[in-house]
């Protein structure tokens, strides 16, 4: 039987509108749902999911007038997982692009974001959510949590936000 501590803990999911002003709600409701956790293992989580969402409405049919950005948020034993869904239409899959000589990348403007998630993560990764259309992609990055670091005991199986955020 689980209990707190060895249960995942999962935080229902947030939308927001795919609006890169709408980055502080992101960010804020993301250091107030790891409250308890290490500032500098929170810091880091917002950091990338910063990238994440903006990548999210920078590629994708997110950034539409009516277009949204899906934030999932979990803790297991020993990581925390950040991830975010758009609502497609690019056509493509993240990607690092990894045709750039050294001096490009120094020299590079854009596309140095997955390769930050890559650096500060544990793992990344993403699922098109329907692998026969363009309709939308999940993708996450999970964190290490020190081992045995217990989680906070404010926290439930399953903690309840506000679902639709006005931004």
């Amino acid at each position: 039987m689980n209990t707190i501590g060895t249960a995942p803990t999962v935080w229902e999911p947030r939308t927001y509108p795919g609006r890169l002003s709408c980055l502080r709600n992101v960010r804020a409701h993301l250091t107030h749902d790891l409250n308890g956790v290490d500032g500098d293992l929170v810091e880091t989580i917002v950091l990338c999911a910063s990238e994440l969402f903006a990548n999210c409405v920078e590629y994708t049919d997110s950034a539409r007038p009516e277009g949204e950005v899906i934030r999932f948020l979990s803790w297991d034993t020993d990581r925390i997982r950040i991830g975010f869904t758009d609502e497609g239409g690019s056509g493509a899959l993240p990607c690092i692009p990894e045709e750039r000589s050294d001096d490009g990348w120094a020299w590079a403007e854009g596309q140095r974001g997955l390769m930050m998630v890559e650096t500060l993560s544990t793992a990344w990764g993403y699922l098109p959510t329907a692998p026969w259309a363009d309709l939308g992609t999940h993708v996450w990055a999970d964190f290490a949590t020190s081992e045995g670091t217990p989680i906070p005991r404010h926290l439930t199986s399953y903690v309840f936000t506000t679902l639709h955020v006005a931004g």
